[in-house]
């Protein structure tokens, strides 16, 4: 059975799901990055990219994922033109990786940005890492350099932090520094061995 031992690892934009994923791995969970598979299908699919959205959208072997943010946020057709193409090609590589990690029969996380809002994977747990949508805007303004209209845009394409967080088996805090967000990490791998051990 496909997603076996799988849990989903989810957020918001900016909410540092990448940090997590790392932190997480260091504390020895296995992570499939979904946004990392998005983005080497998309750069693979660059010709398709270019046939449908324009020259301007590939720059030598990759797609200038930035304008097309910038496109696919502004214009519901061309996000789900861009969707139904890509999802598939995602779900397909996820599969696959997910089928590989379940015959280890231990616990790993599925790094998947959309969990909640696409409903594509059967997956029974999730992990959400949260931070509440005020120092979500703020960190994404920065990290980007977006104005506050164009940041929020991005940030209400996705479902609200606060029902992500409702629907979450378990929650990462990262509202606070560094320290804080490894000693969530680490309470998180602890609690997923024990319940493991205890399955097991």
């Amino acid at each position: 059975m496909a997603y076996e031992y799988a849990i989903a690892l989810t957020g918001g934009i900016a909410t540092g799901k990448s940090t997590v994923a790392s932190l997480l791995g260091l504390n020895g969970l296995r992570v499939i990055d979904a946004d990392k598979i998005s983005h080497e299908i998309l750069d693979a699919s660059r010709e398709w990219v270019r046939e449908n959205f324009g020259e301007e959208f590939v720059i030598g072997a990759k797609v200038n994922r930035s304008k097309l943010g910038e496109v696919v946020f502004s214009n519901k057709e061309a996000k789900k033109k861009l969707e139904d193409f890509l999802h598939p090609k995602i779900r397909e590589e996820i599969q696959k990786q997910s089928d590989k990690q379940d015959s280890f029969k231990f616990p790993y996380l599925i790094d998947i940005p959309l969990f909640f809002e696409n409903g594509a994977y059967n997956i029974k747990e999730s992990v959400v890492v949260y931070v509440p949508k005020e120092i979500q805007l703020e960190r994404f303004m920065k990290r980007n350099g977006y104005s506050k209209e164009e940041s929020l845009r991005r940030i209400e394409s996705q479902m609200d932090i606060e029902e992500k967080k409702k629907r979450a088996t378990w929650v990462i805090d990262n509202s606070k520094d560094l320290k804080h967000l490894q000693y969530e990490c680490e309470k998180f791998v602890k609690d997923i061995k024990e319940k493991y051990l205890q399955r097991g």
